[in-house]
């Protein structure tokens, strides 16, 4: 897909001030959840940068980062 035919989507994040983050070293992946509980995702999809997106009632409620460390270099 080009630059002139990629889809924008625009989603808000719930629960801002309840994030938290996990660490999966083994795997190198990175979770990061809002809100106190993983909660269950109405949807899902991969980026093009293997970043998973969750959402449920169309606000983000979790994103999961592949290749973590890889991409901030520490690889």
């Amino acid at each position: 897909m080009d630059e002139e035919t990629k889809e924008t989507r625009e989603y808000k994040i719930s629960n801002l001030d309840k994030i938290w983050f996990e660490y999966d070293s083994q795997n190198d992946i990175l979770y990061i959840n809002f809100g106190l509980d993983i909660e269950e995702a109405d949807e899902s999809f991969l980026t093009e940068d293997n970043i998973v997106i969750r959402l449920k009632n169309g606000r983000v409620i979790g994103i999961t980062v592949f290749d973590f460390m890889k991409r901030i270099g520490q690889v």
